[in-house]
């Protein structure tokens, strides 16, 4: 293993840019996580995790 020198500590690779596709999927990620805290604030856990259990068994 060879040391690296100091050019090659100090440059970087290119920048990360966000781009719309992981914009649109961090929306869409945050608007079911903000989704689900709401119904289970108004309806209940109980309720919640009902639906929750309802939908997993229409799937299977």
């Amino acid at each position: 293993m060879q040391p690296l020198s100091a050019q090659q500590e100090i440059s970087s690779g290119p920048g990360r840019r966000l781009t719309a596709p992981a914009i649109a999927a961090a929306v869409l990620a945050f608007g079911l996580v903000v989704g689900a805290v709401t119904l289970w604030a108004h309806y209940g856990t109980a309720v919640f995790f009902e639906m929750i259990a309802a939908g997993f068994s229409a799937c299977f």
